[in-house]
This record gives C-alpha cells, sequence and structure tokens, in this order.
C-alpha cells in the first residue's frame, strides 16, 4: 500500500495546505490505492504526532512500501529523527518519495542529497526559532503586550506604542478595590495570607468565580505590575538584582512594571528577584509604592506555606486523605508534639472544605497500623536464595531510577526554549517518567523493607510492627496502601494488594 503523508503546523495564508499537499502527492502513485496520514497543528521539529506515529507502526507491520510526501520539511526537520526513518525504510524495504524534490532512496547519492537537505531543513527550524526569541525579547523591552493571563484586577485594551498595534492593561474598578485591600491588609505586620482570605470569604468576594486559595494572594502580592513605580521601586529592584530596563527619570509613581525572566532563566521562586528583567507598563498602577514594598519584602521574609514533601510528623501522610473533599490531611503538633492532630489541607488554605472532624494522629496510626498487621498475614517466608534476588534487583532498580532522574532533569532543562508542540510532548514524558519513578521508589521500598529478614524471623513480622523505624512503617504503607480517606466517623482504606 501507498502512504501519503500530510503536515501543516499554522493554517496560514502563505502557506501550502493539506489538501493542496494531498492533490500534489496524488500524481505520485500513478493511480495505486492510497492511504493518508494527516497531522494538522504539530510541528516537524520533533515526532510525537499521532498519525505519523501511526503510519511508522503500519510500516513495521509491513502494511506500506511506499511513502509520498509534498516535501522533505514536511515528515521531519530533525537529523536525528529523520536519520531513523530513513534507516526503518531501508529495512522494511520502503520506497521514500518528495513530489518536488525528486529523491530516489535506492541510490546512494539520494540518501547523500537526502541527508543535506534534512540538515538545512534543520538549520532553517533553529534560524527560526532564535529569530522568535529575539523578537519576544525585544518587544518585551519595549513593554508591548506580551499574552498571557490576565492578571486579577485588570482588562486588557488596544492600544499603540511606538506606532505598533498591540495591548495593554486597564484597571478593573471593582476588582482593582479588592487588590487594594489586600495590599492593605497585607501591609499590616501580624495579617496572614488565611487572614486575607477570611476577609475575602466573609465579603463574598471570589476571584473570577473561583475561591482565593494562599497562592493566588501570593501571586498578587509578589507582582509588580500593581504597583506605582517610584525611584523607591527602582531602588528596590536594583539592591535585589533585578534588571531595570528603564532610566530612574521614567518611574514617576504612576505607572505598573512588567517582570519577564531572561532568556537562560530557568523557573525561580516568586521572591527571588536575581536576573529579573523590570520594564516599565504602559498602564497606570493600582497600589502606592509604600504599601506595595512593605507587602513585597514582607513576602520576601517569610517562606510559602506548602505541603511537606516527606512524611515528617506521621508515617501516614502521602497516603492519607480527607474523606470529604479528598485533599490531603496534614498532620500538625500543638503544646510541643503532646498534641496530634490531622488536619485537611484544603480547610486550613482556603476554608473551601468543612473539614475531616477530629481526627487524633495517634488513634489513626493505630487503626492503619493493627490492619495493615492483619493484611500482613497473608505473607510467608523469604530464603536466602530469594533475598539475594531482591538484593540484585534493588540494585538495577536502583540504577533505572537514577537514570530516570537525569532524563526528568535533561527535559525539564528545555523547557524554556520550547515551542507548543514541544512544550506538550515534554509535559507528557516527564508525566510518563514520573510515574515510572514512582513505580520504580515503590518497588525499592519493598525490596528495602524484606532485606533485614532471615529464615528463622519472617515468620515474626506480625510482632515486628511496632518495633519498625518511622521510614520503615512509610515504607510498609507505600507498599500495601493505594490511599486512606479519613472522616471522625469512617475510615477506609484502598489496599494495593
Amino acid at each position: 500500500m501507498i502512504a501519503i503523508y500530510a503536515r501543516q503546523s499554522v493554517d496560514r495564508a502563505d502557506s501550502i495546505s493539506i489538501e493542496q499537499q494531498i492533490e500534489l502527492c496524488r500524481y505520485e502513485t500513478r493511480g495505486e490505492p492510497f492511504r493518508t496520514y494527516i497531522d494538522r497543528g504539530y510541528s516537524g521539529k520533533n515526532t510525537n504526532r499521532p498519525e505519523f506515529m501511526q503510519m511508522m507502526n503500519d510500516i513495521r507491520e509491513g502494511l506500506i512500501k511506499t511513502v509520498i510526501v509534498y516535501k522533505l520539511d514536511r515528515i521531519s526537520r530533525s537529523i536525528l529523527d529523520f536519520s531513523n526513518m530513513i534507516e526503518l525504510f531501508g529495512k522494511r524495504n520502503v520506497k521514500f518519495i518528495s513530489a518536488t524534490e525528486k529523491f530516489d532512496t535506492s541510490s546512494p547519492m539520494g540518501n547523500a542529497m537526502l541527508n543535506i537537505c534534512i540538515v538545512f531543513a534543520q538549520l532553517e527550524r533553529e534560524t527560526i526559532q532564535k529569530r522568535v526569541a529575539d523578537a519576544y525579547y525585544s518587544r518585551s523591552r519595549r513593554s508591548f503586550y506580551m499574552g498571557g493571563n490576565i492578571p486579577y484586577g485588570f482588562r486588557k485594551v488596544p492600544t499603540v506604542i511606538e506606532g505598533v498595534h498591540t495591548s495593554m492593561y486597564e484597571p478593573v474598578t471593582e476588582e482593582a478595590r479588592v487588590v487594594e485591600r489586600i495590599f492593605e491588609m497585607y501591609s499590616q505586620p501580624c495579617t496572614s495570607y488565611g487572614d486575607i482570605i477570611d476577609e475575602i470569604n466573609r465579603l463574598g468576594i471570589q476571584k473570577r468565580g473561583k475561591p482565593w486559595v494562599r497562592q493566588r494572594i501570593r501571586e498578587i502580592l509578589c507582582n509588580p505590575i500593581y504597583v506605582k513605580a517610584d525611584l523607591d521601586v527602582y531602588d528596590f529592584f536594583k539592591e535585589h538584582g533585578a534588571e531595570a530596563v528603564d532610566p530612574p527619570s521614567d518611574y514617576i509613581g504612576e505607572n505598573g512594571c512588567y517582570c519577564y525572566k531572561k532568556r537562560s532563566e530557568k523557573k525561580k521562586s516568586l521572591s527571588d528577584l536575581e536576573g529579573e528583567q523590570i520594564v516599565l507598563a504602559p498602564h497606570k498602577g493600582i497600589v502606592c509604592s509604600s504599601v506595595w514594598l512593605k507587602c513585597r519584602e514582607k513576602c520576601m521574609g517569610r517562606k510559602q506555606m506548602i505541603p511537606s514533601q516527606k512524611a515528617k510528623n506521621s508515617w501516614l501522610c502521602g497516603k492519607i486523605k480527607c474523606g470529604e473533599c479528598g485533599c490531603a490531611l496534614i498532620a500538625k503538633e500543638y503544646d510541643e508534639g503532646r498534641r496530634r492532630y490531622l488536619r485537611c489541607s484544603n480547610r486550613l488554605d482556603s476554608k473551601n472544605c468543612k473539614g475531616a472532624g477530629t481526627l487524633y494522629t495517634d488513634d489513626v496510626e493505630r487503626l492503619v497500623g493493627n490492619e495493615i498487621r492483619e493484611k500482613l498475614t497473608m505473607f510467608g517466608k523469604l530464603s536466602y536464595h530469594e533475598q539475594d534476588i531482591r538484593n540484585n534487583e534493588r540494585i538495577r532498580l536502583e540504577s533505572e531510577l537514577a537514570e530516570t532522574d537525569k532524563e526528568i532533569e535533561s527535559l525539564i532543562d528545555k523547557v524554556a526554549d520550547s515551542d507548543a508542540a514541544l512544550y506538550r510532548y515534554i509535559n507528557e514524558r516527564i508525566a510518563a517518567l514520573d510515574t515510572r519513578k514512582n513505580e520504580i521508589a515503590q518497588r525499592i521500598g519493598k525490596l528495602m523493607c524484606s532485606k533485614d529478614f532471615s529464615i528463622d524471623e519472617t515468620d515474626c513480622h506480625l510482632d515486628l510492627w511496632e518495633e519498625l523505624s518511622f521510614d520503615d512503617k512509610r515504607q510498609v504503607a507505600d507498599i500495601l496502601i493505594g490511599g486512606i480517606y479519613a472522616t471522625s466517623e469512617k475510615i477506609i482504606i484502598q489496599w494495593r494488594i
């Protein structure tokens, strides 16, 4: 069967359409039956394209003997991807035809010409990518609107800057009053994010139909788009390592500021201004500089409240969730650890859940521990031979875990320079790697949990539960339990096995 492959990343008047590509390729079929594979809205810089991947699977299954494209860059703009594709075509005796470039892959010269053309296709892609990045950088320094979510308190309106049609922000009166109130409250020394949320909820105010949470409050307080920037604000940014693009004389206490990361910068915390690019915006600010500076400095002096990444106060953390809303239960200690409770994180964060009721950490740990011991009755003895196999398996898994971490870090480094298609692929790949990483970690935990038991000890495991360390109990819980949903009325345990 003949395959016609067509791709178009962006539908523009000056680009050849999918239909035109297919019509030009149809001539090369010489009247023989064919199947079309079409990818709309996908870049040629990688192979993460559904119809392309389906075509390659059909080639591997021997269903396709000829592939026709309108032009070489329709099927690939990556040297590595193209080389792998041509190698597969050779193994499966698949003929490759470019309708406009007339390549013959049956000869060494034809293959050489193909490789030369793909080098220039990749060069063109990289040149376009750099040109787009340079244009973005240049426009951002001239106060042009650069897209993104419209901040609370503003609407977007058209404007003209330096003869160029663009957009700018304009304050929305009702939302701007809420923003002013947030800054006024937080500028007081003893006011917290939670206090602000309580007050806003009492007034029945939502953030464009959504409930307020601490992260949204923090984003507002850290955003220079709201400040009426004067020389004090200019000095603040300079003192904290930011690059102020506009001269000090332009900071007259009226305009807000845009904050951009440098092209080489990775994602940083909201409080870190080192290397940030500050540009005066064309819109009027909402908050006076003295109040904004008080709030900004207060934000820099405290850490953001986020859930702990590792269980500390209870070996149940990370497994146990609120039976009302499904959010994580956090182990809180009071009176220097003499009183221990499990509290709903959603309730603590935004008051959007009534909470799971009064849950004493010790009581819940005791109950779940008894259920785990009951579940452990299904396990038998382990021999030394089995233990050796487990140790070898653990070493292999630890090596795979390190490689997975390395690949995730490499993908994260590429996010800043990616386009929409590559960004989507990176997200999907990282999600898959993260799932695999969790599977490996659980397997390692299971192997480590049994490493200290000998033949004479394994039949006593039911009596050893209370003697296990905090980390050992947490690992056993990870192995056996998928999730726990708790309220003061009932506790539901979802077992893995």
